[in-house]
């Protein structure tokens, strides 16, 4: 009498979940409209949120304008941003509120997408799809920190870098920037940031199911260097620091997807090589000796 495999006992258990939650098509649109209103009401509540502490955002927003008038010596009463529509600025609150509310209310979204798609998937599929849930939060605010820290601050630099004092010779140039624009912005560079630093992650779930590896990954660096550029070029303004500061931190995260991917493949080898330890010592244990006959 053998005992049963329980792995075979786990995907046996996870055929029949699957088996027990197949439902009439009128029931899957009912649970998706179902997801559907929770995901908008968590849009809902996270817009009502950034809506009311817009002006607070916009504040923190506006930090790397500061510290670069700061580094450059120009005095706080000169810091300004202005509007020039009489509805510019509540239309730039409106704008905080909806990147806000997308913002906050993606883990709620990505929870009831999971929800709604987790029934059909086998216990591994869960466990893996689990930390993209995590991981792909973490990396856009990531990006966001790294715009607002870095980026947007050497922009800034730049651009009041460029102002000129009036003299006799020359005639003053100020920077007097509107709100709506460093918004514009600020928004374009943070999207921007925010999906390209989703890059490992990317290149961790193709490296999962695999689509890729490490050495694919190694060959088609220098390609991958081109596209980054590329894709520098269409998401930031067109301003080299932009551009170089998207370019860059991109070649620096395929290799981080690189280190991860590898990572991954060490795991594998070594779950692989004690499974077939596993089988081998169940072979082993198959073909021992049969049992002694009764003596007669």
């Amino acid at each position: 009498m053998t005992l049963a495999d329980p792995k075979e006992d786990k995907l046996k258990a996870d055929e029949d979940a699957i088996e027990a939650s197949k439902a009439p098509l009128i029931e899957h649109l009912i649970e998706l409209r179902s997801r559907l209103i929770k995901a908008m009401l968590g849009f809902v509540v996270c817009f009502i949120f950034s809506f009311v502490f817009s002006k607070q955002i916009f504040q923190i927003l506006v930090l790397p304008y500061e510290w670069a008038a700061e580094y450059l010596h120009i005095p706080k009463s000169e810091v300004r941003l202005i509007y020039t529509a009489p509805l510019e600025f509540f239309f730039t609150q409106l704008k905080i509120g909806m990147f806000g509310g997308a913002f906050l209310a993606f883990p709620v979204i990505a929870i009831q997408l999971y929800k709604f798609v987790a029934p059909g998937l086998y216990s591994h599929e869960k466990n893996a799809f689990r930390p993209y849930l995590i991981w792909t939060p973490i990396c856009f605010f990531a990006g966001g920190v790294f715009v607002v820290v870095f980026v947007m601050r050497a922009l800034m630099l730049f651009s009041l870098g460029m102002q000129q004092a009036p003299t006799d010779q020359a005639t003053a140039i100020q920077y007097l920037g509107r709100v709506e624009d460093y918004l514009g912005l600020i928004m374009t560079l943070v999207f921007a940031f925010g999906i390209s630093f989703q890059l490992p992650v990317i290149i961790a779930l193709l490296g999962q199911i695999g689509i890729v590896d490490t050495t694919f990954l190694k060959k088609q660096r220098r390609y991958f260097i081109v596209i980054a550029f590329i894709l520098a070029a269409v998401l930031t303004p067109p301003d080299v620091i932009s551009q170089l500061s998207l370019a860059i931190p991109l070649c620096l995260l395929y290799e981080i997807g690189i280190l991860v991917v590898g990572r991954m493949e060490k795991r594998r080898a070594i779950e692989d090589a004690a499974r077939d330890e596993d089988d081998k010592s169940d072979d082993d244990g198959k073909g021992g000796d049969p049992a002694a006959k009764p003596a007669t």
